[in-house]
């Protein structure tokens, strides 16, 4: 059982930077993997990154959609109860509504099936 809070959406500038949060709450298994996907209408839920923990908790062991490395950052907080998204040079193919989720151990997986934990998603708008 976990719960997941997302956060941080909301409107920003071509070229523009926004960093997102998920929460991570009510754990009750470890090790975990946290991912972050993005969907807009019409379009699958698409993958865009995803870290497991390990002895750090800071995303340094992070993998990314190939579309998106270098402008998308994982991150982990210090007290180990939050995810951020760190996304830079957005643009418009970006807005989207984007989501955290979870599964029970070290998977790095890509697919939406691999993950049973899911938040309810905060919206993000790049436009001018």
């Amino acid at each position: 059982q976990v719960r997941l809070v997302e956060s941080g959406g909301g409107l920003v500038q071509p070229g523009g930077s926004l960093t997102l949060s998920c929460v991570v709450s009510e754990r009750t298994f470890s090790p975990i993997t946290v991912a972050w996907f993005r969907q807009t209408p019409g379009k699958e839920r698409e993958f865009v990154g995803a870290f497991s923990e390990n002895i750090n908790w800071n995303g340094n062991n992070a993998y990314y959609a190939d579309s998106l490395k270098g402008r998308f950052t994982i991150a982990g907080s210090d007290a180990k109860d939050t995810v951020y998204l760190q996304m830079s040079t957005l643009n418009a193919e970006d807005t989207a509504i984007y989501y955290c989720a979870a599964t029970q151990g070290a998977v790095l997986s890509t697919k939406i099936t691999s993950y049973s934990y899911w938040g309810q998603g905060t919206k993000v708008t790049v436009s001018s």
